[in-house]
C-alpha cells in the first residue's frame, strides 16, 4: 500500500485508568510515578488490558493501517522500559537536565546496565493477540536514555550509550520475535543536544539495532505539543541519521511547518511524516492532511511515505484524537487515488 497510516506511539489512556489531569500538570516522568494510577495494583495491570483493547479498537475503527498498543502501560514514553534495566537504581533518584536545561529527577545508574527480562515482550505479544492489523511498538532509544540518567559508573556518556544500546538490542530482538512487525526508538533529546547526538548517537542506535531482522524505526521531535507551544524548526539533528541502519525516520512536520526540503538529505530512508498538529486541538480536514501529503510528494516519492501524526498523542482528549486520526486517513486515501 501507498502512504499507510500509523501512529507515533501513544494514545490517550482513559481516565478511569490514570489521573490525566496530574498527567498534564507535570513534566514528562523519568522515573517511576505509580501514584498517577487510579487503579490498585493487585488489578492494574488487567486495567491496562482493557484499556489497550479499548485503544487497539478506536485506532481499527478510525482506519489506522499499521497501530500501536497506545503506550497504556507507561506513564511516560521512557521511563517504564528505563527504569525495568538493572543498573538503574531501585532505591535512590537522580538528577539530570530536560531537554530545555532545566534541572530534573533522572534515573540514577549506580550499577552495570544489564537487560534483566524482557520489558515489553508482554505487551506486545498482547497487541498481537488483539489485532490482525500491523503492528508497531516503541522504545526509548540508548542517546535519549543516557541524556536522561545519572551516570556514577561509566566513564563518559558513549559508554553509557553503549550498555543501553545493548539492553536496548536484546529487547528489540524479543520484540520482533514475539510478533512486532516494526520497532522503533523514540530519540527526541537527538535534537535538544546536537553536538553530543553527532559525537555518539548513530554509533549507539546502529549497536542497538545490530543484527536485526524487521523493520525498525527512529523517531525524533521537538517536544509534545501540549508543553511546546511554538516549535522551532528546522531540526538540529536529523540529516545524520541516513547513517543509521533503521528503516524509517519519524518527524513532526505539522505543528512546527517544517521546511520539507530536508527530506531529500535523507535519500535512503522511509520518512514517517507527522501531518497532524497535536498543539491544538482543533480537528484537521481530511483536504489539510492531503495538502501536507502533497509537499511531502514534491520531495520524495509515494513509496517512501508514511503518514502519522506529530508526537504527544496521549495528552489529547480522546474524542479529538480519534477525530484527528480518521481526517489522517482519510486525507491518506485522497492522495492515494490521486496516484
Amino acid at each position: 500500500m501507498l502512504i499507510p497510516t500509523t501512529v507515533v506511539g501513544s494514545y490517550p489512556q482513559p481516565d478511569w485508568l490514570i489521573d490525566r489531569e496530574e498527567l498534564k500538570k507535570r513534566v514528562p516522568q523519568r522515573v517511576r510515578a505509580k501514584d498517577l494510577w487510579r487503579i490498585p495494583e493487585p488489578w492494574l495491570e488487567q486495567a491496562q488490558d482493557d484499556a489497550t483493547i479499548l485503544a487497539i479498537r478506536e485506532m481499527e475503527r478510525a482506519g489506522v493501517d499499521i497501530i500501536s498498543d497506545g503506550e497504556m502501560r507507561r506513564e511516560s514514553y521512557s521511563n517504564r522500559f528505563a527504569n525495568g534495566l538493572g543498573g538503574v537504581d531501585k532505591e535512590r533518584l537522580g538528577k539530570g537536565l530536560n531537554r530545555r536545561g532545566g534541572p530534573d529527577v533522572v534515573p540514577l545508574v549506580s550499577g552495570p546496565i544489564r537487560r534483566i527480562e524482557p520489558v515489553e515482550v508482554r505487551d506486545l505479544q498482547f497487541l498481537r493477540a488483539n489485532t490482525d492489523r500491523k503492528i508497531k511498538i516503541t522504545l526509548p532509544g540508548p542517546f535519549t536514555m543516557t541524556r536522561q540518567a545519572e551516570n556514577t559508573v561509566y566513564p563518559d556518556e558513549e559508554s553509557l550509550a553503549m550498555a543501553f544500546a545493548e539492553a536496548v538490542n536484546q529487547e528489540v530482538k524479543d520484540l520482533f520475535a514475539a510478533g512486532a512487525d516494526i520497532v522503533q526508538l523514540d530519540e527526541p533529546y537527538m535534537d535538544s543536544f546536537p553536538d553530543a547526538a553527532k559525537r555518539y548517537a548513530v554509533r549507539a542506535i546502529n549497536r542497538a539495532l545490530q543484527g536485526v531482522t524487521g523493520t525498525t524505526a527512529v523517531h525524533l521531535c521537538f517536544g509534545y505539543g501540549h508543553y511546546v507551544k511554538k516549535k522551532g524548526a528546522p531540526y538540529s539533528f536529523l540529516t545524520e541519521l541516513n547513517d543509521c541502519i533503521a528503516n524509517q525516520i519519524s518527524i513532526e512536520a505539522a505543528q512546527p511547518r517544517l521546511d520539507l526540503s530536508v527530506l531529500k538529505d535523507l535519500p535512503t530512508k522511509t520518512i514517517m511524516l507527522g501531518v497532524l498538529d497535536l498543539g491544538t486541538e482543533e480537528i484537521e480536514t481530511p483536504q489539510v492532511v492531503a495538502d501536507r501529503l502533497r509537499a511531502a510528494l514534491k520531495m520524495i516519492p509515494a513509496s517512501r511515505l508514511i503518514a502519522a501524526p506529530d508526537c504527544g498523542m496521549k495528552y489529547l482528549p480522546p474524542a479529538v484524537a480519534f477525530g484527528k486520526l480518521t481526517a489522517m486517513v482519510e486525507g491518506a486515501r485522497i492522495v492515494r487515488a490521486e496516484l
